[in-house]
């Protein structure tokens, strides 16, 4: 079989003095040619040590055969994007890594891939290019952030920071938090998008067996970098592609993981996108079907106890995966060249959870304390579904593991705004009280970018009574961190004429989370029929006007026009 990059040298007489114009030998190019792509940058702490492991795929690329070439498209942080407008192109921008990804590989001409990224954005984007490239890839990721003293992490400086707002809490000790959350390089050490996704790049088949989610700083994580540089080129030889590894089946592998470990709700926006890739059909209801029933197990923060890094000792996704065993597709293909069930085998004779017992007796716990068993799970209904009903007919989506019970089901007041910051402001001023439902709309893909809701999230999470006794309804989305009673991707969203749009103060909202709905009943804080609902909307749609396009030029533009429902994966299409 002819190698990729052999039929574009015959193609371009260019190729072979431009490459050896930058060092390339004769020799290499006669080699694999192997594209290794990062979010390495200065951006965040979940890239900035990602070169490191860069240098170890290459080495175990030359020392497989193959020669290494580097690619670099920086993410941003969603964390230091949060409170101004960058927020907005957090997820615009993992199209447009996945765009550049799509550009480095076909402009070339590569054999195979080596992707490498940690975060909320990078992580997503690397699988969404990976599957447009269809050839060899293994994937890596920069594995989570130490936890910092007395195990502070990250997620909890909304809190502490709305805790200082409402002065529960001095701006001395704000600081400390501040300064002394982030201790080392990697993702944030808590169950949000970053780790949520390297999870899943790993419960798909596409890393080696446990590499996902290790420590940063542990020497355990180069070697696996190293490991993925050499197996690559097993997959270059055998002809393995993405398409041969990510199947419906793999998918609704990584599904199931999701529910296992409370997995972020904008999994619900990165695995529909990485399918629509690969010509599959993954919508937010399969999600909610797959969660029905589903047992979650991982007590990790912020829905748990325990920071990220917990997840890794405890024996990280091969150890969720025996506890839900039969929940899964053993017989898929995955980067070893062996099947899932082949792998969890070899993992069990290998020593891998003796190793991983080492780690857990430092700190005096049990596998059990981090990943309950099967038989004693935290959970047995999955951990998000999906709301339909008059407010939200194509869909909304709640982490209902983090909602508190008797949020399940409850009628709330409506208080609506158009955007975050004035809904915030109304939470920390006491304006919202016990029994509102704090609307925040306009803020979906078409609307501003769908950014995430996380500093309000946090203010009504932070407060004792708000916490168990109101709700946000949001077209936008959360941040993987968030917990409480949030309900977000309704859809479809106010920028297109949604019912969100049509909200009004004092309309009475019914949440009902075991039977998957979310419904307008009711006006002026007076129930009505459903067909009296129905003809007020009506009434108020006619009087309706949209707004502005917040973007008038930019990548926010091209966004806002060609998004799809976050349903569907919010990609641009």
């Amino acid at each position: 079989m002819e190698l990729n990059s052999q039929h574009v040298r015959a193609l371009a007489p260019e190729n072979d003095p431009l490459k050896m114009g930058m060092g390339w030998t004769e020799d290499d190019l006669e080699k694999p040619q192997i594209m290794v792509e990062s979010t390495f940058g200065d951006s965040h702490p979940g890239s900035a040590h990602l070169n490191l492991l860069v240098d170890e795929a290459v080495k175990g690329i030359t020392d497989a055969g193959g020669k290494g070439a580097r690619y670099f498209t920086t993410d941003i942080c969603d964390g230091i994007a949060q409170g101004h407008d960058g927020i907005n192109y957090s997820l615009a921008h993992r199209d447009m890594i996945a765009n550049m990804i799509e550009i480095h590989g076909n402009s070339t001409g590569f054999d195979g891939g080596v992707f490498i990224a940690s975060c909320d954005k990078g992580v997503p984007a690397c699988l969404m290019g990976l599957a447009r490239l269809n050839m060899p890839s293994i994937v890596i990721t920069g594995g989570v952030m130490d936890a910092g003293p007395d195990l502070l992490t990250l997620e909890q400086i909304g809190a502490y920071s709305a805790m200082c707002q409402r002065g529960e809490i001095s701006e001395e000790q704000l600081t400390y938090y501040k300064h002394h959350a982030c201790p080392s390089c990697g993702a944030c050490s808590f169950m949000g998008t970053a780790s949520t996704m390297q999870i899943m790049a790993e419960a798909l088949g596409l890393m080696l067996p446990g590499s996902a989610l290790m420590p940063a700083t542990c020497d355990d994580l180069k070697t696996a970098a190293y490991k993925a540089g050499q197996q690559v080129l097993e997959l270059v030889k055998k002809g393995i592609r993405v398409s041969d590894i990510v199947t419906m089946e793999s998918f609704e592998n990584a599904i199931m993981v999701h529910a296992a470990i409370s997995g972020s709700t904008n999994s619900l926006l990165h695995i529909p996108a990485m399918a629509h890739e690969l010509g599959l059909e993954i919508d937010a209801d399969t999600f909610d079907r797959m969660h029905r029933g589903a047992h979650y197990l991982l007590d990790i923060r912020p829905a748990g106890k325990w920071p990220a890094q917990f997840f890794y000792y405890a024996g990280g996704v091969p150890a969720v995966m025996e506890e839900i065993k039969s929940m899964l597709h053993l017989d898929v293909l995955t980067v070893t060249g062996k099947t899932l069930g082949e792998n969890l085998e070899e993992l069990k004779a290998s020593g891998y959870y003796e190793k991983c017992e080492s780690h857990m007796e430092k700190w005096g716990i049990r596998r059990t304390d981090v990943i309950r068993t099967f038989q004693d799970p935290i959970g047995k209904e999955g951990t998000v579904a999906v709301l339909r009903g008059n407010l939200a007919p194509e869909g909304s989506v709640v982490k209902h593991s983090a909602v508190p019970h008797e949020m399940f089901q409850a009628v709330l007041k409506a208080k609506p705004f158009d955007c975050e910051e004035d809904a915030i402001a109304s939470v920390l001023s006491g304006k919202i009280k016990p029994g509102d439902a704090v609307f925040i709309r306009y803020e979906g893909p078409k609307g501003s970018g769908m950014p995430e809701m996380f500093y309000t999230t946090e203010a009504i999470s932070s407060d004792p009574e708000l916490g168990r006794s109101i709700a946000l309804i949001t077209d936008g989305r959360f941040s993987g961190a968030s917990k409480g009673p949030a309900i977000g991707h309704v859809s479809p969203e106010a920028a297109v004429g949604g019912p969100i749009a049509l909200v009004e103060e004092d309309d009475l909202i019914r949440i009902d989370i075991p039977a998957r709905s979310l419904d307008i009943i009711g006006v002026k804080g007076k129930e009505r029929s459903k067909e009296e609902i129905a003809e007020i909307l009506g009434e108020r749609r006619k009087t309706w006007k949209p707004k502005e396009a917040k973007y008038k030029s930019g990548v926010l533009k091209l966004y806002s026009q060609h998004a799809v429902s976050p349903m569907k994966g919010g990609y641009m299409d």
